[in-house]
């Protein structure tokens, strides 16, 4: 063979390879997607991102706090390409200040909220109403812009309870710290998502299932402003697919 065949040959070997890498990886090794989410969708989310990674070569960056606490800091111009909330209001608060692309709004996943106490509580807690009891002086609750303190707060009033157990509230800035509150007992029972106690279920246990709130709705959207609009909507599409939602379920989410 020639040297001028070797080279073409090497040539055609070598634009191949190329093509082969950029049609698996498509982006540059340095590209982020930045997510942010809510507290609930730690661990699930880090697994999801972790295939994500894998199938597209790009490093996911995530953000995770309180469902309202990542849309103010969106409206004040922190970098995000995908946003993940635990309620709809929050999503809808975006759209309306143009914060996500309506047109991509879609929920994803449902969750339930559960009151859970400390592994070794001897308190005998098995239902909300008990908590009026005298043995019970901290409850741990996600406040006013927290996704679950809404809920907790919506159902706790609807069964004639939120005023008599207010003076016993210790706030939290997310659903997770009230779940660490629980966890270290310094709450005698707290309201977290089922998702939440799953994760911790060595440090903490279930003891009642919360109802009389809004449905638990998951909605995830591409943020307007991101730069990276369409690996945002690839992020979304894997949470959508039946493997994604494998995945979510295994951290206890339900389908919307």
């Amino acid at each position: 063979m020639s040297s001028f065949s070797q080279a073409k040959r090497w040539l055609g070997i070598s634009t191949l390879a190329i093509s082969l890498s950029w049609s698996v990886i498509g982006y540059a090794a340095d590209t982020e997607l930045v997510v942010s989410a809510a507290a609930s969708l730690t661990n699930a989310f880090k697994e999801l991102g972790k295939k994500f990674e894998s199938e597209k070569g790009v490093k996911v960056v995530f953000n995770f706090a309180s469902s309202s606490t990542l849309l103010q800091q969106i409206e004040k111009g922190a970098p995000a390409d995908v946003f993940a909330s635990a309620d709809e209001a929050t999503v809808k608060k975006g759209v309306e200040s143009k914060a996500f692309i309506a047109e991509s709004v879609k929920n994803f996943v449902s969750n339930s909220l559960v009151m859970v106490v400390p592994i070794d509580s001897q308190l005998g807690l098995t239902n909300t109403q008990q908590l009026t009891g005298e043995a019970v002086k901290k409850i741990g609750i996600g406040s006013d812009n927290v996704p679950a303190g809404r809920y907790a707060t919506e159902s706790l009033t609807a069964d004639k309870l939120f005023e008599t157990l207010k003076p016993k509230f210790i706030y939290a800035d997310s659903v997770r710290q009230v779940l660490d509150y629980v966890q270290k007992s310094e709450v005698d029972a707290g309201f977290v998502y089922a998702t939440d106690a799953l994760v911790a279920k060595d440090k903490v246990k279930v003891v009642a299932t919360l109802g009389n709130h809004t449905p638990i709705l998951y909605p995830i959207a591409i943020v307007t402003d991101s730069k990276q609009q369409e690996l945002a909507e690839a992020f979304i599409n894997l949470a959508l697919s039946e493997e994604g939602m494998k995945i979510l379920e295994t951290f206890g989410f339900g389908k919307p």
